[in-house]
């Protein structure tokens, strides 16, 4: 029981870290300064802390899918449309700052765009300063801006040290429906995914365990759906 309270090995090297956090750093450190030069230095500092914790996904856990660029756009701009309005029908107080975080959640799952960092923003625009709450509606320009030039940095820093964002969809390798059966190849086990996850050198936000579950469960799904086109053959 206590061993599973130990956090897990990172499967990735010491450049790998010093890459994402020297991004992390300049990333952030651009978006509030150019947010700054807009809207005024309390603004800008006032969304330091959702901008970092984003800097922190799309520097460090790039290839995750909360990290995406829909994920931060998305995420910032429902978060601030909802943040504006209900603290303007419910003020700015503890109790609606929650209930624009859960709103938000809500409606970032349903726009696909889910981004952890955008629950705090929900959180710091309805408990906004004096300098914030004088913008108005104007302050979600602030707000996407923010993003805009977080999104910008990670795009551009990313792909200038190899590291491929954003990820596309994988396409789908042909199904052999006819011909001699495939080789049949080892399983794979956990050992082997935490082995190939030190290979890419990457942060992955998933564990190899989860990942052997996953790819047992569509070994599965694979099988089931393979004789269902033997058997349709056949009744064909």
């Amino acid at each position: 029981m206590f061993a599973r309270l130990l956090p897990a090995a990172v499967n990735t090297r010491p450049a790998e870290w010093s890459r994402a956090a020297i991004g992390m750093a300049f990333g952030t450190l651009l978006s509030v300064w150019l947010c700054a030069q807009v809207f005024g230095m309390e603004v800008a500092l006032h969304l330091l802390g959702p901008l970092g914790a984003s800097a922190v996904l799309l520097f460090a856990v790039s290839s995750g899918a909360l990290a995406q660029p829909w994920s931060i756009i998305g995420s910032y701009l429902c978060a601030g449309v909802i943040a504006l309005l209900v603290s303007r029908v419910l003020g700015r107080t503890l109790g609606s700052a929650c209930l624009a975080a859960g709103m938000s959640v809500v409606l970032m799952c349903w726009l696909r765009c889910l981004h952890p960092p955008a629950g705090g923003l929900a959180m710091t625009l309805v408990l906004s300063d004096p300098a914030s709450i004088a913008l108005g509606w104007h302050e979600l320009g602030a707000v996407m801006l923010g993003a805009g030039a977080l999104l910008t940095c990670a795009l551009a820093y990313n792909n200038a040290t190899r590291t491929r964002y954003p990820k596309g969809l994988s396409e789908s390798p042909a199904v052999v429906l006819g011909g001699a059966p495939p080789a049949t190849d080892p399983t794979i086990t956990a050992a082997d995914l935490k082995l190939a996850l030190a290979d890419m050198e990457q942060f992955y936000d998933v564990q190899p365990t989860e990942l052997e579950q996953l790819i047992h469960a569509a070994e599965g799904h694979a099988r089931r759906r393979s004789i269902g086109e033997v058997l349709a053959r056949r009744a064909a």
